[in-house]
């Protein structure tokens, strides 16, 4: 078998040719590199004639293949003149056209577009390949290409750095030229990387993001989106970047997010807060439902609306994103933003964990036994943030809010959540909280609660079951924080709103028990976001 290529990137050279030829030869001596990509300018309007002679003449020494396209600068006349001829600019510096599909030697298919977006173009195709200028058209012309190992862009994908947690200052920001033609082209060939150049001295390179799926049948595909500072920076901002690129390599690395690229389309109507994607799973099957013959397969991370890959996620409501989970604010929240506004807090605080593996409750995600193994790893990192949740909460409340947290656990839901939110310390404090927990149970005929934890390792024998984890801090000796847990049977009935309901009569809103009845309009849900993320910084792990 080949062995996975090794392939070194570098930003605009800007002229520096013969210093960063010198550098990759050095790199290259030690590593091995299959391949070598020059993203941005290779040239700079005022380039040496003699570099270009040193190039032409072929005494620069190019020790592996080194691929290009234009930038933002024309080329100088002579290379634009070897590249109109389809003559080698010399040995081992490949054009790679302004807009072409090229396939290595070593498999690796590389789809090219260069130049930036000619706004008085607003039709068909350019027709010079070694001009700084495209169409969108294109762009559109290049998704016939289906697919890409890499793709190589002078300019950005619009929007790239949605829902991304690497921060990308307003200034470097503003200096960008950005293309929705070249997100569209990036969602349609889901490259495994794509490749840009920096207009500025800064690197960029944004978390991995996974592209939905049309089946469940399909592969999961995750791109990489990166960035180069130019090379030489005064900055010394990351202007080389060397990987290993496997093919067959299909797992999906920590810290992804869903693609910046998806297309807002139309919400279906959920089944539970933050568009629970099962409607009728656990028995509850809404106001006024007929119960069906036949159950629904359930959906898979495509459909599912607790996935990351599935394109009807609500970017926008992401709160905080970790390497196995992340947070989000729920979709008609219980509380408003007005409701701990006594106690310090200015948004609503219902939340949820979910974690990125599409599966039903924690011993799914493997052996719970096994400390290193996934799914320790998912519930260590669900628990640390509930934790940090927890303590934003008492801190900003100065201990006047508490929290309450619950989950579902049970083999035939679709993707397990923990939900949580503030509830006054004194209640908690009172018992009254627990207390209401329990007549609430008594009052459906459910399984009595129990005062216990259930430790990961237990999980896997204990069932299905209903766990509420009920906190407060009183900042001074008076930490009160304990479990309790109703067993589910496996084929019983049970209400996936039983959490919330609790909560609404120990607040007082059982008017917004429906979470229907509370939609927010996406600004407002966009400000509990700011918000929250302001009040979460100094205690989110994940930054």
């Amino acid at each position: 078998m080949m062995a996975a290529p090794k392939i070194i990137v570098l930003g605009s050279l800007n002229g520096n040719i013969e210093p960063a030829l010198k550098k990759i030869a050095s790199l290259h001596a030690k590593n091995s590199f299959a391949l070598a990509l020059l993203t941005g300018d290779v040239f700079a309007p005022e380039t040496d004639d003699t570099v270009v002679d040193s190039l032409l003449n072929g005494s620069i020494d190019i020790p592996l293949p080194t691929y290009f396209t234009v930038g933002t600068h024309p080329l100088p006349p002579r290379i634009a003149a070897k590249i109109q001829t389809d003559e080698d600019i010399c040995p081992n510096l490949h054009y790679l056209g302004k807009r072409s599909t090229t396939k290595t030697s070593d498999g690796l298919r590389i789809v090219s577009l260069g130049g930036q977006l000619d706004p008085n173009l607003v039709g068909g195709l350019s027709k010079e390949q070694h001009l700084p200028f495209h169409t969108n058209d294109d762009a559109k012309t290049l998704r016939g290409a289906n697919s890409a190992d890499i793709l190589l862009t002078s300019m950005w994908p619009a929007n790239v750095w949605k829902g991304s947690n690497v921060a990308l200052d307003p200034t470097q920001q503003a200096s960008l030229q950005t293309s929705e033609a070249i997100s569209e082209l990036c969602a349609a060939l889901k490259p495994r990387y794509h490749l840009s150049a920096s207009p500025g001295s800064f690197f960029y390179e944004r978390e991995p993001f996974v592209h939905p799926n049309e089946s469940d049948a399909d592969p999961i595909r995750v791109t990489r989106f990166i960035s180069m500072a130019p090379f030489g920076n005064q900055a010394k901002a990351k202007a080389m970047y060397a990987f290993t690129l496997n093919k067959t390599d299909t797992t999906v690395p920590q810290g992804v997010t869903a693609s910046p690229f998806i297309a807002k389309q139309k919400r279906q109507a959920p089944a539970d807060n933050v568009r629970y994607a099962h409607s009728g799973r656990d028995g509850h099957q809404g106001r006024g439902a007929k119960r069906r013959r036949q159950r629904s397969p359930p959906p898979g991370p495509d459909r599912c609306y607790f996935c990351l890959s599935n394109p009807n996620v609500s970017q926008h409501m992401l709160c905080s994103v970790g390497d196995e989970t992340y947070v989000t604010v729920a979709k008609g929240p219980l509380p408003t933003a007005t409701t701990f506004a006594d106690q310090g807090l200015d948004f609503p605080g219902h939340l949820i964990i979910i974690p990125f593996a599409h599966e039903p409750t924690i011993p799914s995600m493997g052996d719970v036994t096994d400390p290193a193994g996934p799914a320790a790893a998912v519930y260590n990192e669900m628990t640390r943030l509930r934790e940090a949740i927890q303590a934003m909460v008492a801190n900003k409340s100065n201990h006047k809010l508490g929290v309450v947290t619950w989950e579902i656990s049970r083999d035939r839901n679709v993707h397990l959540i923990w939900q949580l939110m503030p509830i006054a310390a004194d209640l908690i404090q009172r018992g009254l909280v627990e207390a209401a927990f329990k007549v609430e149970a008594e009052n459906q005929a459910l399984p009595a609660f129990v005062s216990k934890d259930i430790p990961l390792k237990q999980q896997a024998s204990y069932g299905d079951f209903f766990r509420v984890w009920i906190w407060a801090d009183n900042g001074e000796d008076k930490i009160k924080g304990k479990s309790i847990v109703m067993p589910l049977e496996s084929d019983m009935r049970f209400d996936l709103q039983f959490g919330r309901r609790v909560m609404a009569k120990l607040m007082g809103l059982e008017n917004r028990v429906i979470w229907q009845d509370c939609a927010q309009t996406e600004d407002e849900e966009m400000e509990d976001v700011k918000a929250f993320r302001k009040a979460f910084e100094e205690f989110d792990f994940t930054l």
